[in-house]
């Protein structure tokens, strides 16, 4: 795999594929992780003396109305005043503007183009990875560097396509990525693996390639209520997905020492913050009780795995972690890990998040800035977006 230190760069045009995609709200950016991620590839060109052209994508475009919504000039704004220099915002995603700006620009010169899925409303050629798209964008520069870890799934035009016209490799925060995941090849024993989430589909792949490695894989979440389900508990109302009963059943019996599932829970007769929360065993369950966490007994039952931890893998929160009430377990187990200093992988998405709520995520091992990234690399899929590179 090229990383930035196999190519020489200086004084090059370099074009990054960043993962922007950061939540707004009224134009507002509500957090900059990902950001902030980037900062480290874009000022190793910087010191390199390179002319710099940023790609990203931000949210989905399905019509006209997403245009505006996902703007990508907050990010320009917001990129400025971390790396304390100008950026200059390109609203297009092609044309003349664009052309010009980049034939005109200096070294260190930074240049941000308009959100890559504006190509979308036309054909969806940034999704789809349009052939023509790609060989544009990739003739702005001389150098491709992906630092996208969140997209490395996908193949699109704006890593894919670009990558397979012009020298690439892969940026620092992709290579940081990639070594930390690398690690649970061969993990430290006793490997634990906490799996939260609401849809078991999603993390039957993770399951599958885990389950073999992990001393005990310990399951929270929406999906716990699948697997009680599947062994024989009522539920009451809880979310269950009836399509991986069957797989559930086959994996508790394949591997019956391995899979912990909670013995109480958090519940509520409605989807919401505001109703009353009863902990309740989960033999005790009505049938209009909904699971919303794991409960303080199941919590202790974690951690009681989770103390001789050497190594643990985490992706999907325990509970329902956008409801005030329903992030204890979730909470309490990620400080808990930071407390006793276990050495801990976050796995994108939802997790990251819910550390970044508790203010635990600068104290973790890896927190991941990519999801569905992350869960296809565990599930040993090949990403488009690295293959290319290779």
């Amino acid at each position: 795999m090229k990383t930035l230190q196999d190519i020489d760069i200086k004084n090059k045009k370099v074009i990054i594929r960043c993962d922007f995609n950061v939540p707004l709200k009224n134009g507002r950016i509500v957090d900059d992780t990902r950001i902030k991620a980037s900062l480290d590839t874009i000022n190793y060109c910087l010191k390199n003396n390179c002319k710099i052209i940023l790609l990203s994508h931000l949210g989905r475009v399905k019509e006209e109305s997403d245009l505006t919504k996902n703007n990508m000039k907050p990010v320009a704004r917001r990129l400025e005043k971390l790396l304390d220099r100008k950026v200059k915002f390109i609203n297009q995603t092609r044309g003349k503007r664009l052309e010009k700006s980049v034939s005109e620009m200096n070294e260190k010169d930074i240049i941000l183009i308009q959100n890559t899925r504006y190509e979308d409303l036309d054909g969806k050629k940034e999704s789809s990875n349009d052939l023509e798209l790609g060989k544009y964008w990739a003739s702005l520069g001389d150098v491709f560097i992906n630092d996208a870890f969140g997209t490395l799934h996908r193949a699109h035009a704006s890593n894919v396509g670009i990558a397979s016209n012009i020298q690439s490799c892969i940026g620092l925060l992709v290579e940081k990525e990639l070594k930390a995941l690398n690690e649970l090849n061969s993990p430290e024993k006793p490997f634990i693996v906490i799996l939260g989430g609401s849809k078991v589909k999603d993390k039957i792949g993770v399951i599958e390639n885990l389950v073999t490695k992990a001393n005990k894989i310990l399951i929270g979440g929406g999906m716990a209520f699948t697997f009680l389900q599947a062994d024989g508990f009522d539920i009451g109302n809880s979310i269950v997905d009836y399509d991986s009963i069957e797989l559930c059943q086959t994996i508790m019996k394949k591997y019956p020492e391995k899979i912990i599932l909670p013995i109480d829970i958090a519940t509520s007769k409605e989807f919401n913050n505001e109703s009353e929360k009863t902990d309740k065993d989960i033999n005790e369950l009505e049938y209009n009780d909904i699971g919303l966490d794991i409960g303080p007994k199941s919590v202790k039952i974690f951690k009681k795995y989770l103390k001789d931890a050497k190594m643990v893998l985490w992706n999907g929160p325990l509970g329902v972690y956008e409801f005030k009430n329903y992030r204890k377990a979730t909470t309490s187990i990620l400080k808990y890990l930071v407390k006793e200093n276990i050495k801990t992988i976050l796995g994108g998405g939802d997790i990251v998040a819910a550390a970044s709520i508790s203010k635990t995520k600068d104290k973790i091992y890896h927190a991941s800035t990519g999801g569905g990234a992350t869960l296809e690399y565990l599930e040993g899929k090949k990403l488009p977006g690295l293959e290319i590179i290779k």
